[in-house]
């Protein structure tokens, strides 16, 4: 009798702990589904707006979450009105070659603090973490004033140089880099193999994950810069398309004519949309390895 009375309470504790698992199931699925809403919701109004014509757009009184009449007159005009083509070779040129030498200068930097060994490493790795405390706007009026002194505003040097190294890039690279165990480098020393040589045939091949990740947050960084870019160029032939997104506002359309200034955003914001989805997944491997010790 007692079994039988314990069997029956093992099976309703079985039953209420998978009701219980059900409503938490439901009650995280709503809530990230809302999440989901609300963070896609400004996208997908940039998406819609920029099919809305001029003469629809503006008769809205009250926000319309649909349109009847889609045109694609706003994307003809993201290219004809200003030259929006020179602007994405111009970001193109800048974010291709800024990346390659900030991972160079990252993936060396890298090393050396997690293999080598020299005097003041430590202090000197500090003294490095320590540049992440200074607030970006002094870096940049620091930049400004060497780089105008140098002659290279209005240049593609003086956009990139300023960009081809970052504190936070080489600090994630180094604690990857430190979960190789030291044995292998040991062993390959004795084999007689060169610093650069370990470096290129095991270390990167081991943490690709991070540094394709490194690699992709620094095109979306350079993609999306602004601030640096509006500061050093002020000529149209050097403009990256942050500066033209302010120069369609300004120049090009009017201030009023807001579908097609959202045509040109969509435009701009779909290679790194399309790059985003593509890596997304080698980004959170890559993270998740580069803040896991051991």
């Amino acid at each position: 009798m007692s079994n039988t009375n314990d069997l029956k309470k093992i099976k309703e504790l079985k039953r209420k702990s998978t009701r219980s698992n059900v409503i938490w199931t439901v009650f995280v699925f709503v809530l990230l589904t809302i999440w989901s809403i609300i963070v896609l919701f400004p996208f997908y109004w940039m998406v819609l707006t920029s099919f809305k014509s001029y003469a629809s757009y503006n008769s809205e009184y009250i926000p319309r979450f649909f349109t009847l009449h889609p045109t694609i007159a706003n994307y003809i005009q993201a290219f004809t009105a200003v030259p929006l083509t020179r602007y994405i070779n111009n970001t193109v040129i800048f974010t291709l070659i800024t990346t390659i030498l900030m991972m160079i200068v990252a993936v060396l930097a890298a090393f050396s603090f997690s293999r080598l060994d020299f005097k003041g490493k430590d202090l000197v790795f500090t003294l490095f973490l320590s540049l992440m405390m200074i607030p970006n706007e002094l870096v940049i009026i620091t930049n400004f004033v060497t780089i105008t002194d140098a002659g290279l505003r209005n240049s593609y040097l003086g956009l990139i140089l300023p960009s081809i190294t970052s504190v936070f890039y080489i600090y994630l690279l180094k604690e990857n880099f430190e979960q190789i165990p030291d044995e292998l480098y040991k062993a390959a020393k004795v084999d007689g193999t060169s610093d650069f040589k370990y470096l290129w045939k095991v270390m990167i091949p081991i943490c690709r994950p991070t540094i394709v990740t490194v690699l992709i947050l620094k095109i979306i960084e350079c993609w999306n810069s602004y601030v640096w870019p509006r500061l050093i160029t002020d000529d149209e032939n050097y403009f990256l398309v942050s500066n033209g997104i302010q120069t369609i506002r300004e120049s090009g359309f009017g201030r009023e004519n807001i579908p097609a200034m959202m045509a040109a955003v969509v435009i701009i914001s779909i290679p790194l949309i399309v790059l985003f989805l593509i890596f997304h997944k080698k980004i959170m491997e890559g993270v998740s390895r580069g803040g896991t010790k051991g």
